[in-house]
Order: structure tokens, then C-alpha cells, then sequence
């Protein structure tokens, strides 16, 4: 029996961004980490949520743990290691956007092995989703992940995934072959369009959705900012639109993206409609600074579709 709607696997990361006071810079706290965004995503659009990661018994866990509950998202398959610590990051803002600054070499959740996997959860979970991050932060990650996706098809388990491309963590042609390795595995495909360039060394966004859909993914959502995005099925192929805002920061909208489309498709199985739902959300994701904090729930993401 499938109790959780979604289950996301991945690395949170305390997040300190920085602001202007006095002419002085300040770095204030939240949270971070692609898995948990799109868990606080998913949760926030009425979706049933679990995560699946480690944590250090640190304060920056503790807080991580309350931020869950609080959300209302299921943290019963956390790792709590009493000798870890939680990965941490930085964001700076300069002429050409924001800058990160990463703290995260030997996190709680980089050390997670296959032995570890919560196989009673993926097998009941509705979707399981990780990322290329995941899989980048250690080796023992990137077998766990592959673990976790053949657990989740051997149990009907949809596998989402999320290209996430982060070549400060992994050369590329490693992370080609890890990442095409788990894209070809997965029945919903999650790539950024500058991320999947790279990846396949493909420009047109078309080329791009038929490579995924050959290796092997039944439905590809690629978001390509203000261009909207393309979403693609062997049977069909549109471009949602991009919703208009006034952008103060993008940081986590393409993880408020994917929560609110995987939280959607599992409304109406169409991803086509899914899209234009996450493109709304990501939007007024954007109205905010900080990846969480900003993350809408269900009833402003529907008042704005309705007045746009």
C-alpha cells in the first residue's frame, strides 16, 4: 500500500544569505539542499512527504528536523549520526546574480551507504525522487541512489530525478555517466536547460527532450526560465509558459518547480497541466530571498493561475 505521496532523498544544507545593513554584510539563516526544497515544495501543495537523509546531531539538525514538522513532512527515515555534522552554504549577490559558497566535504549525509536505504518507505512511497546533487557528493551516494531507484521499480514506485548538474563537486564526463546512468532509469525527468547542454552537448531544447525520452524516461520537463518549459512525452511535445514576475531571486525556484510538479502530475496524472501549475509556483518562489522561505502554498499558487 502506497501511504506517502512523495519521498525525496538528498543532502539539506543550512543556508546563510547575505544581506546589506548599515553598509555592513550580514548572513542570515535558512535552509537549503535541491531534495529538501522539493520536499517543502511538494508539502506546501498538499502533497503526503517524506525525506530520506542524515543529519549530524547538530543545531543546524535540530533545525532541519523542526523545519520538517512544522511542514508536516515525515521524518522517520532520517539518519541522525551523532559524530556528523549538516553541510552548509552561503550566497552572496553581485552584478550577475547570486554566488554560493559551499561547507560541505564529509556532511552527515554525503557518508550515507546502500546499506542504509529505507526500503520499506521507497517501496511505499508513490514517487521517489533524488538528484544529480545526491549522487555528486560522494561515491557511496551515487550507488545508494542507484540502489534506490531499482528498489523503487521493483515495487511501483514512479522514479523522479533531477539533473541538477554541480561540476564543483564532479568532473564532467563522471557526472555524464552518472547522470545519464539514473536519467534512463527514471520515469520522470527533471533537467535545466543550461544543466542539460552540458550533459548532452545538445543545444535545441527539442534535441534535448527526444535524448531523454531515447535514454529511456517516459515524461521530460525541461524548465528553461524565462523561455518556459518544454515538456515532453513520445506522444507529445509543448512549451508551457513561463509566468511574468519581478524577480528578486531565483535562488530554490527550480526545486519549488519540481515539488509542485510532482506534487500536481500525482492530482491529475498530466504533466502537461503539472507544468504550467510548478511554472506558477517557481514564479512567486522568485518574489523572495532564501530557498524556502518564499516557496508558496497551494491556495496562493491557484489565486495567482486565476488572475494571470
Amino acid at each position: 500500500m502506497k501511504n506517502i505521496d512523495l519521498l525525496t532523498f538528498g543532502e539539506p544544507m543550512m543556508e546563510f544569505a547575505e544581506v546589506q545593513r548599515n553598509g555592513e554584510r550580514l548572513y542570515l539563516p535558512g535552509f537549503g539542499g535541491d531534495v529538501s526544497n522539493t520536499a517543502v515544495a511538494a508539502a506546501r501543495q498538499g502533497a503526503k512527504v517524506g525525506i530520506f537523509t542524515a543529519l549530524g546531531r547538530d543545531f543546524f539538525g535540530q533545525d532541519f528536523l523542526d523545519l520538517w514538522h512544522r511542514e508536516g513532512i515525515d521524518c522517520s527515515s532520517v539518519i541522525l549520526r551523532k559524530d556528523g555534522r549538516t553541510g552548509a552554504y552561503f550566497i552572496s549577490y553581485g552584478a550577475e546574480g547570486h554566488v554560493f559558497s559551499y561547507a560541505r566535504a564529509g556532511s552527515a549525509a554525503s557518508l550515507i551507504t546502500t546499506e542504509e536505504l529505507p526500503l520499506i518507505q521507497i517501496a511505499s512511497a508513490r514517487i521517489l525522487h533524488a538528484s544529480g546533487i545526491t549522487q555528486a557528493i560522494s561515491e557511496s551516494c551515487a550507488d545508494a541512489v542507484f540502489a534506490a531507484i531499482h528498489h523503487a521499480k521493483a515495487n511501483d514506485t514512479v522514479v523522479s530525478y533531477d539533473t541538477n548538474l554541480r561540476l564543483k563537486l564532479w568532473p564532467l564526463e563522471r557526472a555524464r555517466a552518472i547522470i545519464h546512468g539514473a536519467s534512463a532509469l527514471s520515469d520522470i525527468l527533471l533537467p535545466g536547460l543550461d544543466d542539460a547542454r552540458q550533459l548532452t552537448g545538445l543545444d535545441r531544447p527539442e534535441e534535448i527532450c527526444a535524448f531523454y525520452l531515447n535514454l529511456g524516461s517516459d515524461v521530460v520537463a525541461l524548465t528553461m526560465g524565462k523561455n518556459g518549459t518544454m515538456v515532453a512525452t513520445k506522444e507529445r511535445l509543448e512549451v508551457i509558459a513561463a509566468k511574468p514576475v519581478e524577480a528578486v531571486d531565483a535562488t530554490g525556484a527550480g526545486d519549488t518547480f519540481d515539488g509542485a510538479f510532482l506534487a500536481e502530475w500525482l492530482v491529475h496524472r498530466d504533466p502537461f497541466r503539472a507544468a504550467n501549475y510548478a511554472n506558477a509556483a517557481a514564479a512567486l518562489s522568485t518574489l523572495g530571498y532564501g530557498a524556502v522561505a518564499p516557496i508558496p502554498q497551494r491556495a496562493k499558487v491557484e489565486t495567482f493561475l486565476q488572475d494571470a
